[in-house]
């Protein structure tokens, strides 16, 4: 049995829309000083992540890609190195699953769309902005956002969603983690800020 096996298929249009900013806050110079003494050549892959990912490079902190199969999800060795990564995770009231580091290359896409399964029916997704810029969107449910360092969102992963990056020169880095639907995690959700989103249509 997963973990997540006996937690009910969530209404993410409920609870978090397109991508809700959640009401906390992160030091974005330790983070980006942490990610940053990553060694270049872990980001040499896309971790396992096919498909849309094609322009991602990805270092998991815990678990594997789906299309690697049905590997454990639990700490990954790099984790280990990373004190600040952990203790942002423990800062979310609730258990960790899929966690890794995502970096979208200059002028990169992420095509629209939707995660399918029981996995993410059942869980939250939360997004870290490590180093961003301006000319970068996300766009989930008919509705584009911006994403600073220092901020915490929650994705409605299930609904269409896609990412752009229009920089010529700078890559856009994310921490990228599941959580199980803990109850104080939906309380959690029930104090973010919903409305920072722009319609695209």
């Amino acid at each position: 049995m997963n973990a997540f096996d006996h937690y009910p298929v969530l209404n993410k249009d409920s609870l978090i829309g397109g991508c809700m900013r959640l009401p906390l806050e992160i030091d974005a110079e330790r983070l980006q000083a942490e990610i940053a003494g990553i060694p270049t050549e872990l980001w040499s892959t896309r971790g396992g992540r096919v498909g849309v990912h094609s322009q991602v490079n990805a270092i998991f902190f815990r678990g594997y890609a789906p299309a690697e199969g049905d590997k454990p999800i639990e700490d990954r060795e790099i984790l280990q190195t990373l004190p600040y990564v952990r203790e942002i995770l423990a800062m979310i009231p609730a258990n960790p699953l899929r966690c890794l580091a995502a970096s979208l290359k200059a002028e990169g896409v992420v095509a629209e769309h939707s995660d399918i399964g029981p996995y993410f029916q059942k869980t939250i997704r939360l997004h870290f902005p490590v180093t961003t810029n301006p000319q970068v969107t996300m766009f989930s449910n008919g509705m584009a956002y911006k994403m600073k360092p220092g901020e915490v969102w929650a994705l409605n992963n299930i609904a269409p969603h896609r990412v752009l990056n229009e920089h010529k020169t700078s890559r856009r880095i994310h921490i990228i983690c599941d959580f199980l639907p803990e109850e104080s995690l939906l309380e959690l959700l029930s104090k973010g800020q919903r409305d920072l989103g722009k319609a695209t249509t």
